[in-house]
């Protein structure tokens, strides 16, 4: 594989995560553009070391690329760890879509490390669709449903409040 060849694979991991993280960075999510591009870039190497090693010794055992992607895979996964935040008890969770950026960047960054740099870029504009595009849905869909529970919400207390009057008096 040409100097040429590698750089393409390793420049659009670099690319596809840096875009998913500038997303992040505009949101104020903590990790930016730098940690999902080099999240990114390092599933390549790790990826693209394992295809030159098949192209250096070919009787070598083509398990081992499979093996190296699980590993980035179920590695990557401390790192989105680290993203998750619980406040208490009963608050929210924070930075779970921090986190499956995170993962996903380093997904864009297996498949550029393969030489699959269409679905790197496929992957990473679907992303960015669900990134951008889905805050608004959400805001949408909670408004949508909180008006529906507000309506049937009251719609059960003024049935409640009728079933609990007394009956008047009857002499």
């Amino acid at each position: 594989m040409t100097i040429g060849e590698q750089l393409i694979r390793l420049g659009s991991a670099v690319l596809a995560g840096g875009a998913l993280g500038l997303n992040r960075r505009i949101g104020g999510k903590a990790a930016g553009m730098r940690t999902h591009a080099i999240v990114s870039l390092g599933a390549a190497v790790a990826v693209l070391a394992g295809v030159l090693l098949l192209e250096d010794m070919p009787g070598a055992d083509r398990g081992a690329i499979t093996r190296t992607i699980q590993g980035v895979v179920a590695g990557i996964g401390f790192i989105g760890a680290g993203a998750i935040l619980k406040g208490s008890e009963r608050g929210p969770v924070r930075g779970l879509t921090t986190a499956a950026s995170i993962w996903l960047a380093a997904a864009v960054g297996v498949a550029s490390g393969a030489g699959f740099a269409r679905t790197a870029l496929l992957a990473t504009a679907l992303g960015l669709l669900v990134l951008i595009g889905g805050r608004p849905v959400e805001r949408a869909s909670r408004h949508l449903f909180a008006s529906h529970r507000h309506k049937v919400g009251r719609r059960a207390g003024s049935a409640r409040r009728d079933s609990s009057e007394k009956p008047p008096n009857d002499p």
